[in-house]
């Protein structure tokens, strides 16, 4: 396993489509542990494969409920009520901004073993549901940011829910 390099806002890789996994390769089986890796290290509770310069429908998500939740070329299925709170991101760090996301969201996927499921979430795990699949999209949550990007410090930007 690996800690890779995270892309950051201004990398034109943030901004492009994925393209869906056909099979599960061993590459791909480490860049799920890689992914996981890095994002732990860099005290995230989602990340998605481009933030790692790699242009793959796939999503790792921990909000640490016990799960930890691999998304492979993930569809939202259905959205219920809305949520508003602070959000930051990995690829645009030190800033945090207010974001209204849905309050549940149910999505199809595959597991690392390419097998289909659905999961649902609340929470905070839709919004890092949302967040992450925003970024197979090319889309980031500055895109859809209520008002102004306000600086984070090193304590608050661990308690942001970062993606």
């Amino acid at each position: 396993m690996a800690i890779r390099q995270i892309r950051t806002i201004g990398d034109e890789i943030l901004r492009k489509q994925c393209k869906p996994v056909k099979e599960m390769t061993p590459r791909t089986a480490e860049l799920i542990e890689d992914m996981f890796e890095t994002m732990y290290e860099a005290n995230g509770v989602g990340l998605a494969a481009p933030q790692v310069g790699i242009l793959r429908q796939l999503v790792v998500i921990d909000v640490d409920d016990g799960n930890q939740y691999v998304l492979i070329n993930p569809e939202i299925l259905e959205t219920e009520g809305s949520q508003t709170g602070s959000e930051g991101c990995l690829s645009v760090p030190g800033k945090s901004g207010t974001v209204t996301r849905p309050m549940h969201v149910k999505v199809k996927a595959l597991n690392e073993k390419l097998e289909p499921y659905e999961l649902e979430g609340d929470g905070l795990l839709a919004r890092a549901i949302c967040h992450e699949i925003a970024h197979l999209r090319g889309e980031l949550y500055v895109d859809i940011v209520e008002g102004e990007l306000v600086d984070v410090g090193a304590d608050e930007e661990e308690i942001a829910e970062e993606a």
